[in-house]
């Protein structure tokens, strides 16, 4: 397996990964990611790939934590995709321990994510609100929104997460009454 940094020549091979790995709701997440480009220019996104194809995509763009002293650019983990006859053989973990890593060498000093704890606290996120941290929705269930701190986290970094515009606009914060959010 290869990991590298997305190509534009990648990015319909990454929409059709994103359509098959999230099902009845991979439409909303390949246009999700479409709109992260756009806005982030800047984003971080890799892809695993084997036999000259790719199998997983993983995301990290910009977002915000409001800090009493300042506002400081933290990175949001979303979305991360691995096709999924490829799915529990390690391409995802690669992915975002791959990410991480090249985060702490620029600097960041944390990254925010929504997703299932018992899968992302081996890469060292946890429990964001435990950690003196709010949601940026009531939304999202507590034990979803979690921190990973960096080398470049210091303790007076605490407050509220912010998401960019563009999850607002796109409508991927949080879990709606339907579960469809």
């Amino acid at each position: 397996m290869r990991l590298r940094e997305e190509l534009t020549a990648d990015r319909d091979a990454v929409h059709e990964l994103h359509r098959l790995a999230f099902g009845a709701h991979g439409e909303v997440v390949a246009a999700l990611v479409r709109a992260l480009r756009d806005d982030d220019p800047e984003a971080l996104s890799l892809v695993a790939e084997e036999d000259d194809e790719v199998v997983g995509h993983v995301l990290f763009s910009r977002g915000l934590l409001d800090a009493p002293p300042r506002l400081v650019p933290v990175q949001v983990l979303s979305p991360l995709a691995v096709a999924p006859d490829r799915q529990r053989r390690g391409i995802g973990g690669a992915l975002v321990t791959h990410g991480l890593r090249l985060l702490d060498e620029r600097g960041v000093p944390a990254v925010f994510l929504e997703g299932d704890p018992r899968f992302y606290a081996r890469f060292g996120f946890a429990a964001a609100g435990d950690l003196g941290f709010r949601r940026p929705s009531l939304r999202i269930p507590a034990p979803a929104f979690q921190v990973a701190r960096l080398s470049g986290y210091e303790p007076w970094m605490t407050g509220t997460f912010v998401y960019s515009a563009t999850f607002w606009q796109q409508d991927c914060v949080g879990l709606r009454e339907d579960g469809s959010g």
